[in-house]
């Protein structure tokens, strides 16, 4: 995998007008707010994008403009998943992946497939893809876990799966990755709170929400915690949990999406089903955003 998709990663947002199309002059701004910030890597499509609110043809817009924009400058890892597997493999054959230097594959949703189907479904996808392929486990979204063993088995049968966004918060379940994965497999936080205990066991980086807002503070701290400067860390750690509490306290990306606007980047649109944050919620939060 790219050398580059390792440390801070960023699942950015689909900014809207207040009519409801898609705000490219504020995705540019976002991009450029966190590129300046110093993360390593951007996810685009990725859950926080309401990619599922989004037609095909705004799909391929939003990445385009995505790719254009950043210019190489960093990677890109663009979101490539469902729960219908030869959907997902006729969508990659026909993407342009031009710029794209990885894709995530969340785990199949809805469907709730067992072990077996997770594991040839993402063997379909493996054999699809032309670039490496990053495993999202999330069942708090999805109702369907990537086990461990099947992760393992994955990363060791196919050399393009070369990692995994690991949003289970299950702890045993991610001690049990980090000690049997093959050398080379990158596993990703995919909690914000998260970040700094599964750092401090050996995970190489994150695929964050909170750093679109403070990027320059959150890619600080994961490059403390590779350093194994977990004091320094720890400090960061602390002065972002309330911050990272309070985004995901009333839906993401409700919650980003509030902060985005209260800091002058982005306009707070959703497109439904997903609305705006509560009341208090945006009260407290403008709090933490002023205090900080």
């Amino acid at each position: 995998m790219k050398t580059g998709i390792d440390g801070t990663g960023v699942a950015i947002v689909t900014p809207f007008h207040n009519y409801g199309t898609v705000d490219f002059t504020s995705l540019e701004k976002i991009i450029e707010h966190i590129i300046g910030g110093g993360v390593d890597f951007i996810v685009a499509l990725g859950t926080t994008s309401e990619a599922a609110t989004l037609s095909m043809d705004e799909k391929y817009a939003v990445v385009n403009f995505i790719k254009e924009t950043v210019n190489n400058r960093v990677p890109i890892v663009l979101g490539c998943g469902g729960n219908n597997t030869h959907a997902i493999v006729d969508y990659i054959k026909g993407q342009d992946f031009d710029g794209i230097d990885a894709i995530l594959s969340v785990a199949p949703y809805y469907n709730k497939p067992n072990q077996k189907g997770i594991y040839n479904h993402f063997k379909l996808i493996a054999g699809a893809s032309p670039v490496p392929v990053i495993l999202y486990n999330v069942p708090g979204r999805t109702c369907s876990t990537i086990s461990a063993e099947t992760t393992v088995r994955l990363a060791k049968e196919f050399k393009n799966i070369k990692g995994v966004k690991e949003a289970s918060g299950n702890m045993e379940q991610i001690m049990k990755l980090l000690r049997d994965r093959p050398k080379g497999f990158k596993v990703f936080s995919g909690d914000d709170a998260l970040t700094y205990p599964m750092m401090a066991m050996g995970a190489d980086g994150v695929i964050s929400v909170a750093a679109m807002g403070y990027p320059k503070q959150y890619s600080d701290m994961v490059r403390l915690l590779k350093a194994k400067k977990y004091d320094e860390a720890l400090k960061i750690h602390f002065s972002l949990l309330e911050f990272i509490d309070a985004i995901f306290a009333d839906g993401n990306p409700a919650g980003i999406k509030a902060a985005l606007s209260m800091m002058e980047l982005a306009k707070n649109n959703l497109r439904l089903p997903m609305v705006k944050i509560n009341k208090a919620l945006q009260v407290q939060l403008q709090k933490i955003i002023s205090a900080y």
